[in-house]
């Protein structure tokens, strides 16, 4: 529980912006997964900077735990509250604040979502790329070092973060990165904070590349006989020199449930969905390659349109693709899984993971972004069973262990939270002690975000 003298003194400048009513608590103690409700014991809602050193200062005087929150949209526990304290909600600061455009550069509060930003972008001919499916906080985007499905074109958020203005644990407010393109100068504190998971501080503000907004976008689904094809089609398109902003993948079983609860009208075998942007001229020639491709691959079925209500029909469809998949399994929950491997050994994990998951007797439709190698298995479990919880949670950590053989990685994208905590040591061996010490010497008292991403002790 937090001390009365520390929620005294939040409540002193706070006011009504701190909640401590049961429903608001419980809103942020979950999870859009299986994890266990974890909420706080309070919930800020600053409006500046200032006011969040202020609320943070407090609550190192007390050692009350800091969780950052911008929409709740992670999927492995990152903003719940294990140990209690105050969750700060960002849902105040969501401004832009500049925009450069000779620089292609914005500076942008936290609590604004990718979407906001791009409605506030489109008179300015530029856009922000980064598009992981939910209309998540850019904040929480930089926080868990997020990519989705235009990363094999554009990069992840590592790629897009120029500078941080970031709240440390003590309450000091520090800068990171410039306005510059490039610099030699020291350690790079800002790839230091992408990726932290709100354990080493609260962002604040950030400065992100922009790009152009394409002359010309169009979107392409292709159907082939097995993953194999599918992938090799992949490979070979990469090979060749084409880079299609992005390149999907669902299999069957993800099909016919787009079918059936989506309107979709997928051929039940794996398909690829592809979208390319560029000039008029270079669109429609890399469309055409892209499909000559997958044709000597075994593929069939190509399409491509232009017209923006197709485009968008096929990628709203595949951005929810993970709610209409619970939905089809009425009173479920999942295990997602989000490994990344190799693209060279993609096809084989992917494989190696539709057997395991046909064995256990439990939904699972595969998934992911097969332009860099990331995919995900989305372990259907009844609320109520916990057999089948731990046969899913087993199941991923199967493919987990699998992917770390091929030489990849526990999380390509949704990052560590609780859920891949385990993994670290077997993925970062000596590395991971090295993190907790950049973490004891940043967080002595360890307040911040405390039970996720480093060793416990």
């Amino acid at each position: 529980m937090i001390p009365n003298d520390a929620l005294h003194d939040l409540r002193t400048f706070l006011g009504e912006r701190l909640s401590t009513g049961k429903s608001d608590l419980s809103l942020h103690g979950r999870s859009e997964t299986w994890h266990a409700e974890m909420p706080p014991d309070a919930v800020a809602y600053p409006k500046d900077t200032a006011e969040v050193a202020r609320i943070v200062q407090i609550c190192a005087a007390h050692g009350v735990p800091v969780i950052g929150w911008g929409v709740g949209s992670s999927l492995e526990g990152h903003a719940s509250a294990p140990r209690g304290g105050v969750t700060v909600d960002f849902r105040h600061m969501d401004a832009v604040l500049e925009v450069r455009p000779e620089d292609m550069l914005v500076r942008v509060q936290p609590g604004l979502t990718r979407e906001g930003l791009n409605t506030a972008l489109r008179a300015t001919g530029l856009m922000f790329p980064v598009d992981p499916g939910a209309n998540a906080t850019l904040g929480g985007m930089a926080a868990t070092r997020a990519s989705g499905t235009t990363a094999v074109r554009y990069g992840t958020m590592r790629d897009q973060v120029r500078g941080l203005e970031v709240v440390l644990p003590d309450g000091r407010i520090i800068r990171t990165g410039s306005l510059a393109a490039k610099s030699s100068a020291g350690y790079d504190l800002t790839g230091l904070f992408v990726g932290s998971e709100g354990t080493l501080g609260l962002i604040t503000e950030l400065t992100l590349r922009l790009h152009g907004q394409p002359e010309a976008v169009s979107a392409a689904i292709c159907a082939f006989p097995d993953t194999a094809a599918a992938i090799d089609t992949v490979i070979l398109a990469t090979q060749m020199g084409l880079r299609p902003a992005r390149i999907e993948f669902v299999d069957a079983a993800t099909a016919a449930i787009l079918n059936a609860h989506d309107g979709g009208d997928f051929t039940e075998a794996p398909h690829l969905l592809m979208e390319f942007h560029g000039s008029d001229t270079g669109v429609a020639e890399e469309a055409a390659r892209f499909g000559e491709v997958a044709a000597e691959a075994g593929g069939s079925g190509y399409a491509w349109a232009t017209r923006p209500e197709d485009r968008n029909r096929l990628w709203s469809m595949r951005h929810r693709a993970y709610h209409t998949i619970l939905a089809s399994r009425p009173g479920s929950t999942a295990v997602v899984t989000d490994v990344c491997v190799p693209i060279s050994r993609m096809g084989e994990a992917i494989d190696h993971a539709a057997a395991d998951i046909a064995d256990s007797g439990l939904p699972g439709p595969i998934l992911g972004h097969v332009g860099d190698g990331n995919y995900h298995a989305i372990l259907l479990v009844d609320r109520a069973s916990p057999e089948e919880l731990s046969a899913a949670k087993g199941l991923s950590d199967r493919m987990v262990a699998h992917a770390l053989d091929l030489g990849g990685t526990a999380t390509g994208e949704h990052g560590v939270g609780l859920g891949k905590l385990h993994f670290m040591e077997r993925e970062h061996g000596a590395g991971w002690d090295v993190m907790g010490a950049i973490k004891r010497a940043i967080d002595p008292d360890g307040i911040m975000n405390p039970g996720k991403l480093i060793r416990q002790n």
